[in-house]
């Protein structure tokens, strides 16, 4: 579990020659971009800035942040944010997101709601948490939410 996993940080300062692009540059960038999708969030309520960075299977990276409501229930999470921009553009494979949020001295995971929306494209893909100061942690959405429900078991018969 992620419990024994350390924490890496991602050295934002190095990128490594143009054109080799190891798993590592991967990851670090798409922590960056969703601190950088922080940036943009709307939050005048909570004053919780939230941001995400969604790696589609071909390599694209769609960002998002949240977006809230004064009825509070119809505001967005940045997942969600990040994920609906790339199915509105035709992406529905993808292999990573990481989230990025102001906490300094924790991870920032995704809510149940969140995990719900992104078990609808998938398990095994990976997230990645971050804290304030670009470090992270690998998991699996798997990992994030055990025993889900999803598509395939609409097309689950059973036998009464």
């Amino acid at each position: 579990t992620s419990d024994n996993l350390s924490d890496v940080c991602c050295k934002m300062s190095s990128p490594g020659p143009v054109g080799a692009h190891s798993d590592e540059d991967v990851i670090c960038s798409l922590v960056q971009k969703s601190q950088e999708a922080r940036n943009q969030a709307y939050c005048p309520y909570s004053n919780f800035r939230v941001g995400a960075a969604v790696l589609a299977s071909d390599g694209a990276v769609f960002t998002g942040c949240n977006v809230e409501n004064a009825s509070y229930p119809a505001g967005l999470c940045a997942e969600r944010t990040a994920i609906s921009k790339a199915v509105s553009e035709g992406y529905t494979s993808f292999k990573a997101i990481a989230i990025a949020s102001d906490l300094k001295d924790q991870f920032i995971f995704p809510c149940g709601v969140c995990r719900q929306f992104m078990r609808e494209f998938g398990l095994e893909w990976n997230v990645y948490p971050t804290k304030s100061d670009g470090s992270y942690r690998q998991m699996t959405l798997k990992e994030l939410l055990p025993h889900s429900f999803g598509p395939d078991d609409l097309s689950a018969r059973y036998n009464h």
